[in-house]
């Protein structure tokens, strides 16, 4: 191929691509697509997010933290919902939380990759023409607003926190005598994985390496730090793996509630 022709710009979507690269961004976009409506559609209900039947006390991950929800559910605050929210607008307590989550992934390096090509094309795959003539990277808005993920990422930390704090509570069941009792449930299964996931996908965050040994000038020196480094830089060498796993699991963990509470599924209590 002469030099001319490949400093020629190809227009969209031409390429000298035999294979069917089209593929991997067109399955990508169904998947992240079919999360963000499913996710989004759950967040407005504001219904079915916590299940209690069999002593068990499971909460959606789209709903933890609970800020505010009705007498008797594990809500940090004592209202259904917030003074200041205007009396005409549905009021779900997923819209207070589901902000950090979003930050994150929407931000990661990973995923942005991902929805660059898949939604905007830009490019679709490596070698495949794009619809635009120029580039503006990160330097403006909007996209400069990706700086925010080492910022999410902290918040994503405490949510890692509160989702394994609701994993723990998941095994702790309420007996005839109104007390608490150590039990397995399906659900309780369902929501460690989830924590366990969100946890490995949070801690391979390239943010996480930094945060424990990107300052450091001679890592060696610092005991501590190295281990926790390793550690996280095993993590971080299947981000993608995690990325995909949290995202699927942590949908399946609010259906799997979801549908416990509508008396569709039973949750089956093993120990």
């Amino acid at each position: 191929m002469a030099y001319s022709e490949l400093l020629k710009r190809r227009g969209f979507g031409e390429t000298s691509r035999r294979d069917r690269w089209w593929v991997q961004p067109l399955l990508i976009a169904a998947a992240l697509g079919t999360f963000v409506v499913y996710a989004t559609w759950a967040g407005i209900q504001g219904a079915h997010y916590i299940y209690t039947g069999g002593g068990a006390e499971y909460l959606s991950p789209f709903y933890s933290p609970l800020l505010y929800g009705q007498e008797g559910e594990p809500r940090w605050i004592a209202a259904t919902h917030p003074s200041w929210w205007p009396s005409w607008l549905p009021f779900s307590s997923a819209f207070l939380i589901l902000a950090g989550p979003v930050g994150i992934r929407v931000t990661c390096y990973y995923y942005r990759g991902n929805y660059y090509k898949s939604f905007w094309a830009d490019p679709p795959a490596c070698a495949v023409g794009e619809p635009r003539k120029s580039y503006l990277g990160e330097n403006s808005l909007p996209l400069i607003l990706q700086n925010l993920h080492r910022y999410f990422f902290y918040i994503a930390i405490f949510l890692v926190v509160v989702l394994s704090y609701d994993a723990l509570r998941s095994f702790w069941f309420h007996g005839a005598d109104e007390k608490l009792h150590f039990g397995v449930g399906v659900g309780s299964l369902v929501l460690l994985v989830n924590a366990v996931g969100i946890g490995g996908y949070t801690f391979g965050c390239h943010c996480s390496r930094h945060l424990f040994g990107g300052r450091k000038d001679c890592l060696s020196k610092a005991a501590v730090s190295k281990a926790c480094y390793d550690c996280v830089s095993t993590l971080n060498r299947g981000h993608m793996r995690w990325a995909w796993f949290s995202m699927v699991w942590v949908g399946f963990a609010d259906v799997y509630i979801r549908l416990c509470s509508m008396g569709i599924w039973t949750d089956w209590r093993i120990l």
